[in-house]
C-alpha cells in the first residue's frame, strides 16, 4: 500500500499548517490543505492567497528545528465538498466532534481512492467511530490514531496567517492501526522519530486513544464549579487552571475526583482488553516530570497497588509540585518560572457573532460525553464522569437562560451525539467478537 505521496490534510488550524510543511520536508508529498467555509477560514485561505500558497514554521527552541520549514501548498479547498482529484492520505486535523460532519461532505469518488486516514488528535473511541463510518459506505481504508498531536503550534501573530510557531513538543507519542503490520505506520514513526520524539506502537487504535493526559485530567480540572465560574462568570480577579485553591480549582475534592475518573476509565478499558495506565508515571514519565525529592520512582511505579487516600495524596503532590517549573533556573530572588499560571479563557464573542465557550472545556465535553456513552455500552458504572457531565450540563442551561439577548454557538447545546455513539458502539461488538475468535 502506497501512502504519504498525496496528502489532503483537513483543518485550517496551525497544526495544519505544521503537518503539511513535516510532510513535504521529510516526504516529498503533494500537499493539499481543505476547511470548511466560515470566517475564521476564510481568513487563513486569505493569507495564503496574498502569499501564493506559500506556508512557514518557526520554531520557539531551537532543539526543535526540525519541525521548522516553509513549502508551497499544492491545492486549496475552501469547502470539503469541493475537494476533488485523487489522494492516498486524508489526515483529520479537526476537533474530534467533526470527524463524521467532515468525511460525510466528501464527493465519494474523492473517499473511494483513500487508503490511509489518519487521526491527529483522536478521542477514545473515535478511530471505531471513522472505520465504522467508511465501513457502511463500503470502503477500506487503514484508519490510524495517535495518542495526540505530537506538539504545541500557534499562529505567529495571534490570528490565522500562513506563518505559525511550533513552542512545544511532546516526549512520546502512542500509535496504533486497523491493520497489523502496518507499512503506513512504520513510515509514521520514521517521521516523528525525526523530531527527537519516541514512538510506541500499540496493539490496537483504542489502547493509543487512552494516552491522551486529557481524558484524565481535564474533566476534574475544568467541570468543576469554581472553574465554571471562572469560565462564565465576571469576576475580575484572574484565577489559574493549575493553581490551588483560591488562586485556582485544585483541592483535595478535585483531586479525589480526577482519581476516580481515572478509575472508572479503567474499568471500561478492563472490560476491552485494554493494557491499565498508571496515571501518575503516565503523568510524569510521558508529560511533566517532577524531581525524585518531590515523587520517588517507587511511589510512582508502585501507584496503581496503594490505597485511595495514598493516590490522592501522591497526586496532589504532582500538583503542588509543578506550581512553578521545578527545572526552570530561578532568578536573583530565587523565583522560578510560574508554570502554574495558565490563566482561565472566559467565553467570548467569535467571528460569526455568537456566544462561544472555549476550547476548554468545549472538546471536553464531547469526550467524556463518548466515554459515558460507551461505558454505559459496556454496563460500566462511572457515577464520577456523570457528575463532571452533570455539573458542565446545568452550567450550560443557566447560562443560556442568563444570555438570552445573545445569539449563543451551537456549543451551548445539550448534547447526546447518539449518531457517534451508535456507531462506535457497533463498533465495539465487531471488536469483541474479533478478540473471540
Amino acid at each position: 500500500m502506497i501512502c504519504f505521496e498525496r496528502v489532503l490534510i483537513m483543518g485550517t488550524g496551525p497544526a495544519s499548517v505544521q503537518l503539511a510543511v513535516l510532510f513535504k520536508k521529510q516526504r516529498g508529498s503533494t500537499i493539499g490543505v481543505a476547511g470548511r467555509e466560515s470566517i475564521r477560514s476564510n481568513e487563513f485561505f486569505g493569507a495564503l492567497d496574498c502569499h501564493d500558497q506559500h506556508i512557514r514554521v518557526s520554531v520557539q527552541n531551537e532543539k526543535h528545528r526540525s519541525l521548522a520549514g516553509e513549502c508551497s501548498v499544492d491545492r486549496i479547498f475552501t469547502g470539503y465538498s469541493r475537494i476533488e482529484g485523487s489522494w492516498d492520505t486524508l489526515i483529520l486535523a479537526v476537533t474530534t466532534d467533526a470527524y463524521v460532519q467532515v468525511l460525510s461532505q466528501l464527493n465519494p469518488d474523492v473517499l473511494k481512492q483513500v487508503k490511509c486516514i489518519v487521526l491527529v488528535s483522536p478521542t477514545f473511541g473515535s478511530n471505531r467511530l471513522v472505520h465504522q463510518y467508511v465501513s457502511e459506505l463500503g470502503y477500506t481504508p487503514e484508519v490510524i490514531s495517535f495518542s495526540t498531536y505530537c506538539g504545541d503550534t500557534r499562529w505567529a501573530d495571534g490570528r490565522p496567517s500562513n506563518h505559525v510557531v511550533t513552542t512545544g513538543v511532546k516526549n512520546k507519542l502512542y500509535i496504533g492501526s486497523t491493520r497489523t503490520p502496518s507499512e503506513a505506520v512504520n513510515e509514521l514513526c520514521k517521521i516523528v522519530d525525526q523530531l527527537g520524539v519516541t514512538m510506541e506502537v500499540m496493539a490496537s487504535p483504542f489502547e493509543a486513544e487512552t494516552r491522551n493526559i486529557s481524558l484524565y485530567v481535564h474533566p476534574a480540572l475544568f467541570m468543576n464549579d469554581f472553574s465554571l465560574n471562572a469560565i462564565f462568570g465576571n469576576a475580575d480577579v484572574q484565577t489559574y487552571v493549575y493553581k490551588l485553591y483560591p488562586e485556582g480549582p485544585i483541592n483535595q475534592h478535585l483531586i479525589r475526583d480526577m482519581l476516580a475518573g481515572w478509575k472508572e476509565i479503567m474499568r471500561i478499558t478492563d472490560r476491552l482488553h485494554i493494557r491499565p495506565l498508571n496515571l501518575l508515571q503516565f503523568m510524569t514519565d510521558d508529560n511533566y516530570p517532577v524531581h525524585l525529592q518531590s515523587l520517588s520512582r517507587s511511589d510512582i511505579e508502585e501507584f496503581v497497588d496503594l490505597q485511595d487516600i495514598h493516590q490522592e495524596y501522591l497526586l496532589y503532590i504532582r500538583y503542588t509540585s509543578l506550581l512553578i517549573d521545578p527545572f526552570s533556573q530561578p532568578n536573583e530572588e530565587g523565583k522560578y518560572f510560574d508554570f502554574s499560571a495558565v490563566p482561565f479563557r472566559k467565553m467570548f464573542i467569535n467571528h460569526e457573532g455568537q456566544l462561544e465557550i472555549p476550547r476548554m472545556p468545549q472538546e471536553d465535553y464531547y469526550r467524556i460525553k463518548i466515554i459515558q456513552g460507551i461505558a454505559r455500552h459496556l454496563r460500566v458504572d462511572c457515577p464520577t464522569i456523570d457528575k463532571f457531565i452533570a455539573t458542565y450540563e446545568n452550567k450550560l442551561v443557566q447560562v443560556a437562560q442568563e444570555q438570552k439577548e445573545l445569539p449563543l454557538s451551537s456549543a451551548f447545546q445539550i448534547r447526546t451525539f447518539a449518531g457517534d455513539l451508535n456507531m462506535i458502539c457497533e463498533g465495539l461488538e465487531i471488536y469483541h467478537q474479533e478478540e473471540t475468535l
